[in-house]
């Protein structure tokens, strides 16, 4: 890789390609350090000394050194912490990446056009982030599923019922989707908020469920029947392209099966698309 100032591509020469940008740098609590590449599809680089560690949900990672020693393991919480897993749809089990015999590298991509956000704890301190918002994390962090206590936010907000909790000390890494937006929420301070866009909060901020206002606004305004609410005090980070809006809006582009009864769409014949009769 080269400076990309000096990427010529002559005929003939060794292919270098430009180096990717590199958006931060930083070290974690164990001595890790990182640097996060690129702008809206990015991913982690972690260089770790001898001995140390660093975990994943299974199937998180996307390259690394050769000293790298992979352990799979239902690492938090036990069975308990696997079972909770289980049923929020999370993978039961995590990874560990620990370098061995030297210095090691191991890299975590995130898999959405986004950021990646390193997320600095002291001890005991927390974050709550969207559910499948967990990238990577140094082994001194604890990461665990928050359930919201009012059911509402689950049965009838559509997301944000089950979240992720972080607790430090150390770095993890969330991936949050699309550009983010901070704000800082006095005491009593209320947002409002379609569910999908709360990326991530502290503790001290309260998130709930509530229902649309005025017969028009449920039936025209196109917001659906419920908002989010984020009351101080507390800092709030919100997403601009939640996956799920994000995934209907290229819902109706996509090909379908010949004789769906389903409306929009591109029309497209799937079976004639892949060559068949």
């Amino acid at each position: 890789m080269t400076n990309p100032s000096e990427y010529t591509n002559q005929p003939g020469q060794r292919l270098d390609l430009p180096d990717p940008n590199v958006t931060m740098r930083g070290r974690g609590t164990t001595g890790m350090e990182y640097q996060i590449i690129g702008t809206t599809l990015q991913a982690v680089i972690m260089e770790l000394d001898p001995g140390e560690t660093v975990y994943s949900e299974s199937g998180g990672m996307a390259w690394m050194s050769g000293n790298i020693a992979m352990q799979t393991s239902g690492r938090g919480g036990g069975l308990g912490g696997m079972f909770k897993r289980a049923v929020s749809g999370e993978s039961m089990f995590l990874v560990e990446y620990t370098s061995q015999g030297g210095k090691g590298i191991v890299a975590f991509a995130s898999d959405f056009p986004g950021k990646i956000v390193p997320v600095n704890l002291a001890a005991g301190q927390q974050m709550i982030a969207q559910k499948q918002a967990f990238l990577c994390a140094e082994k001194t962090v604890q990461m665990d599923i928050h359930f919201r206590k009012k059911l509402g936010a689950g049965f009838f907000g559509g997301e944000g019922f089950i979240m992720q909790k972080l607790t430090g000390p150390g770095v993890a890494f969330v991936c949050l989707d699309g550009e983010i937006m901070e704000y800082t929420l006095g005491p009593g301070q209320m947002l409002k908020v379609d569910t999908g866009h709360v990326a991530m909060y502290e503790p001290t901020v309260t998130f709930d469920i509530e229902m649309m206002k005025g017969f028009r606004n449920i039936l025209f305004g196109g917001e659906g029947l419920f908002l989010g609410t984020l009351q101080g005090p507390g800092r709030v980070w919100l997403q601009t392209m939640p996956t799920m809006n994000l995934a209907k809006a290229i819902a109706e582009y996509l090909p379908r099966a010949s004789g769906s009864s389903s409306s929009g769409g591109s029309g497209i014949d799937l079976g004639s698309l892949l060559g068949g009769n």
